[in-house]
């Protein structure tokens, strides 16, 4: 009997801890949002400790940790969480960044990219004026207007590039293109 109950307690627990892990899972990161208030895009974080806090007793009550509106405009009544709400996942920056990168290939050695792996190094991109841009340097409230106007990099050539910047003394160019193997 005793057995039994704690049985069905650890079941409960752990019911109630996957509800929680589910509902951080969903609603952390950053996210592009189209501000109710502007008509214009702002990049925004939900509060995903809270959110997973309240989900215990039903659905997760959303709040913004942050909002790049902020501290201009942070009394907002914050109706941007219903888009959130709706469709969390469409509007997660990397999911939205993920996609774009799936459709096409390195700008600088031109293979494909398919899916990223956000584990190991990120791509970057290759803007108007030829300089690579990592995305920790891009707002979320700019990504669209940064998406139409750069090129896709690999992380192989973007770590190479950056290595060939940083640290020119450490880079033997071995391609013969500088003609001194010739």
């Amino acid at each position: 009997m005793v057995l039994a109950v704690v049985l069905l307690v650890a079941a409960f627990v752990a019911v109630l801890l996957g509800r929680q892990a589910l509902a951080w899972w969903r609603f952390r990161g950053q996210r592009v949002i189209v501000c109710p208030e502007t008509h214009s895009a702002a990049g925004v974080v939900v509060d995903a400790r809270h959110a997973a806090a309240s989900s215990i007793l039903g659905a997760p009550e959303l709040r913004l940790a942050s909002c790049s509106r902020w501290p201009e405009r942070a009394g907002c009544g914050q109706e941007c969480l219903g888009q959130i709400a709706s469709a969390p996942e469409d509007c997660l920056l990397r999911n939205i960044v993920s996609q774009w990168y799936a459709e096409r290939s390195c700008a600088l050695c031109g293979r494909p990219f398919g899916s990223i792996d956000w584990t190991a190094a990120s791509p970057a991109l290759l803007e108007a004026d030829g300089a690579e841009v990592e995305w920790s340097q891009v707002p979320a409230e700019r990504l669209s207007e940064t998406l139409a106007a750069a090129r896709p990099v690999c992380a192989a050539c973007h770590l190479a590039n950056r290595m060939v910047r940083e640290h020119p003394e450490l880079v033997a160019d071995r391609s013969g293109a500088s003609g001194l193997g010739k």
